[in-house]
């Protein structure tokens, strides 16, 4: 079985700044031998069908800046599996809302130039399914799915849900695990939350041979994964 390192939405370039080596340091520490990032890597703000920042920069602008982004997580994640998140569709909804058929728009890994990265949907490795999590929410979002979807369920989406709750039938157990997210909540991207009184909660997943684990990133003034040390 493998050992899988479950990264977070990242809404790119608007990722937490010491949440890349938080996940080197998962990676390393478990010995994953496969990563998923769980969804939401691009974060097209500019594109939103949402009232867009007027500190937001225009498409193209942000095109650049969010592949530059994109780019370094490439390099330290060169082969990956990628859930499809709803912003990472942004560019396909916005198509279809005007008629362009998708035969017109490049692939994801042309797009991102990712060759090495696998972008779908969803993806089974081990008997559990690793989604991006849309149309699914409440205080256990991924409980909630696993009562849909019948099998143990890695996913993200909800930024302030973090770790793992179970399920048993008659015959089978199950586990949820909310990934948690890797935002940075003082991004322009998030400033309609700033005052929101549910937090991001900044955390990875890993799944060692079947068995889940949340790690929450040590990032308050003290900590090891603080902003200042980054």
């Amino acid at each position: 079985m493998s050992n899988v390192l479950a990264i977070g939405d990242l809404h790119l370039e608007a990722a937490h700044p010491a949440y890349m080596q938080f996940c080197r340091d998962l990676e390393y520490q478990w010995d994953c031998d496969q990563v998923v990032f769980i969804g939401d890597v691009a974060d097209h703000h500019a594109i939103s069908f949402h009232a867009a920042n007027p500190h937001c920069p225009g498409p193209e602008d942000e095109y650049k800046l969010t592949l530059a982004a994109i780019q370094k997580w490439y390099k330290v994640f060169p082969e990956a599996k990628i859930c499809l998140g709803n912003h990472d569709l942004r560019v396909l909804r916005l198509a279809e809302s005007v008629k362009i058929p998708k035969r017109y728009i490049k692939g994801f890994s042309e797009t991102w130039e990712t060759p090495g990265w696998d972008w779908d949907y969803e993806f089974l490795i081990d008997d559990v399914i690793y989604f991006h999590g849309e149309g699914t929410s409440g205080i256990h979002p991924a409980w909630n799915a696993i009562t849909k979807k019948m099998k143990s369920v890695v996913m993200g989406h909800c930024h302030a849900r973090a770790g793992v709750k179970w399920m048993t039938t008659r015959h089978e157990r199950f586990f949820g695990l909310d990934t948690g997210c890797g935002i940075c909540s003082e991004a322009w991207q998030f400033a309609y939350g700033k005052n929101h009184l549910v937090r991001p909660f900044i955390a990875a997943g890993v799944v060692i041979d079947g068995h889940p684990y949340s790690e929450a990133m040590a990032c308050g003034s003290k900590e090891i994964y603080h902003r200042s040390n980054f």
